[in-house]
């Protein structure tokens, strides 16, 4: 079969942006710049204290501050993007040792501590005034997703800082550790579970079938492990990685191809962060069922994203219910990052190489041929709207989710190289898909997924050529 043809732009030119001056953290040759990110970040007075908040949106041409509207009154920043801002600098700081990312880090979890609550919730947003939105359906105490992301970004903190600041350290933990009698609620119900046709739903996470927030709960109570070796902390990791493995189905060759569904029936890409979770998780704990759990995904699922293009949801249980669009950077990371954390558990390159060309999404290897992150700005912009159309707003979540990729894919020069390639066209036989990626020097890379045996391998160079003259010929 004649494989089909596709754009291929020219991509960015290395040497330049190697050269370029960037934002006040970047180191020469990154890409990391932390400009817009600062332009979207506010020192307050909240509570007595002085605090960092992310605005949290931004929009094209002028980038200036917007609030958030679209459900209901919300306000003008919140715990979701403060949370996750923080871990990205707390990242940074950890493997660069740049001490101004550390600073903004607790700026930032001073915010989020300031927003729990006593009893161990959390309201998310606060208006103009810096009052707290206290009704808002998007921001009323409660635990859920912006408390999720707290425990994660608050745990990330105690284990980076406990040794260099020992006194900010043990609020992060008090903090952490008000949380776990909902923890505990939630976790009342483990070994209970619904089906909705064949597919088993677990009542013992958010929402009663809520994998994607779960996950990111999981990332901040294994990292919260890793410091503290808490028994209670371990048993909790293994109780929500039960359900993040129930609600996986299929194989390599079994539809839906080894993907976690993030809520009953539904998978999306965005914040679907299992494969990340459970490939930390079961490393920590040197779980076989997590790491395989993990390594299902990145092979059967983002080996096929990868060779067909990305997606935005299905339902599992009815093909017809499949949305290509929005594509967003929330949508990348978890992906880009869960396949890092597979490589390290496995030391596979195949991964860190599949990381790299997932990541080129941000860098114009995307159905637009279109650069998402603008190295120059430090702006990501908010999505792919279409197969013609983007969103050149840039708003909190896209730039966070963007830098925490970029940071992350940066500690491994292995995957780096990989970002510079983007997609000549893909192509299937009876027995292979397969995909082509050039950057350019003109070096190639195909990955290719054998269905029939199964298995998913990365040809390069000459085995490269020689692999797609074979089966361009059948």
């Amino acid at each position: 079969m004649k494989p089909r043809r596709m754009l291929l732009h020219i991509p960015l030119a290395v040497v330049v942006l190697a050269f370029c001056r960037l934002g006040t953290q970047a180191q020469p040759g990154s890409l990391i710049n932390f400009a817009h990110l600062e332009h979207l970040t506010e020192r307050i007075e909240l509570a007595g204290d002085t605090v960092s908040i992310i605005h949290v949106y931004a929009n094209y041409p002028t980038y200036e501050w917007v609030d958030a509207k679209e459900s209901g009154p919300e306000g003008i920043a919140c715990v979701d993007d403060a949370a996750r801002a923080a871990v990205l600098y707390l990242r940074h700081y950890e493997l660069t040792g740049i001490a101004k990312s550390k600073t903004e880090a607790k700026s930032l979890l001073a915010f989020v501590m300031k927003m729990e609550t006593p009893d161990g919730m959390f309201y998310n947003f606060i208006f103009k005034d810096h009052s707290i939105n206290g009704a808002g359906k998007t921001s009323f105490k409660s635990f859920g997703w912006w408390g999720a992301r707290a425990v994660w970004a608050m745990s990330t903190g105690y284990r980076v800082l406990r040794r260099t600041d020992p006194i900010f350290a043990e609020r992060l933990r008090i903090g952490v550790e008000l949380t776990f009698p909902h923890i505990d609620t939630l976790l009342m119900q483990f070994g209970k579970h619904r089906n909705v046709g064949k597919y088993r739903i677990p009542q013992w996470i958010f929402y009663e079938s809520g994998a994607d927030v779960s996950s990111e709960l999981l990332l901040g109570l294994t990292d919260y492990y890793r410091a503290t070796q808490d028994r209670r902390v371990r048993l909790y990791i293994q109780r929500f990685s039960e359900a993040l493995m129930m609600m996986q189905d299929g194989n390599m060759k079994k539809f839906p191809f080894g993907l976690h569904r993030s809520w009953e029936t539904m998978w999306h890409m965005w914040g679907n962060g299992q494969t990340q979770a459970l490939a930390a998780a079961g490393m920590l704990l040197r779980d076989r069922r997590m790491l395989r759990s993990a390594g299902d995904e990145a092979r059967g699922f983002y080996g096929r994203l990868l060779i067909d293009g990305f997606l935005k949801e299905m339902d599992v249980a009815d093909s017809s219910k499949l949305l290509l669009f929005e594509q967003i950077a929330y949508g990348v990371r978890p992906m880009v990052v869960g396949l890092l954390r597979f490589y390290d558990a496995t030391g596979d390159r195949l991964y860190l190489k599949m990381a790299g060309l997932s990541a080129a999404w941000l860098i114009g290897n995307n159905v637009l041929n279109q650069r998402m992150y603008d190295v120059l700005s430090g702006r990501c912009y908010d999505g792919i709207r279409d197969s013609t159309s983007l969103n050149r707003n840039s708003g909190a979540e896209s730039t966070i989710e963007a830098l925490m990729t970029l940071v992350e894919l940066e500690h491994y020069p292995g995957a780096m190289k990989y970002v510079f390639f983007r997609k000549a066209y893909a192509g299937s036989t009876q027995r292979y898909r397969y995909t082509v990626h050039r950057n350019a020097d003109g070096d190639e890379v195909t990955l290719a997924l054998d269905v029939l045996k199964p298995y998913l391998r990365l040809f390069e160079g000459e085995k490269s050529q020689r692999f797609r003259t074979q089966i361009e010929k059948q």
